[in-house]
């Protein structure tokens, strides 16, 4: 699969995210999901830990995220991944789910989307519309007739928006 890009705060995941999904991605595998995103949060000596989970067969259930809890915080356990007190959550993305990396914008291409941006563009840090491609690092956002070239490196959080028709 090789090194993909993730885009948590803008920035490319960072190397504590980048080992937590390394370290975890086999027990995830083991139980039949993969990891949609990681969110590693830190105030002080308290952590949280948000691990996204996916189905490719069918979506998550509750039953896969409480297997998939106990699995994972067993191996933190073992590998003393975090000396100081932490919560761990695990989850399905949802239909609202955030977009972590290039890979997933391209495979929502179609969606709408709202993305909130790191630094203004065109006098905005929050642009709702269509995902229309992806193009050298850019997501192409469509609102209405407009298209707005976003680079990946400045979205702080994208996140598909669900449509009921």
């Amino acid at each position: 699969m090789g090194v993909r890009p993730f885009f948590i705060g803008g920035l490319e995941m960072n190397t504590k995210e980048q080992q937590l999904e390394t370290l975890l991605a086999p027990t995830v595998a083991r139980l039949g999901c993969v990891i949609w995103g990681v969110e590693l949060l830190s105030h002080g000596r308290y952590s949280k830990l948000r691990l996204f989970i996916d189905n490719p067969e069918g979506g998550v259930s509750i039953d896969d995220c409480a297997r998939v809890s106990r699995q994972v915080s067993d191996v933190l356990d073992v590998e003393d991944t975090f000396p100081q007190s932490y919560t761990l959550e695990v989850s399905s993305p949802g239909m609202d789910r955030i977009l972590f990396n290039a890979e997933q914008f391209v495979a929502n291409i179609g969606e709408t989307v709202d993305v909130r941006l790191n630094f203004p563009l065109e006098g905005q840090k929050r642009i709702v519309g269509l995902l229309a491609g992806v193009e050298n690092d850019e997501a192409i956002v469509r609102v209405k007739e407009e298209e707005y070239l976003l680079p990946l490196e400045n979205v702080q959080r994208a996140r598909i928006v669900p449509q009921f028709d």
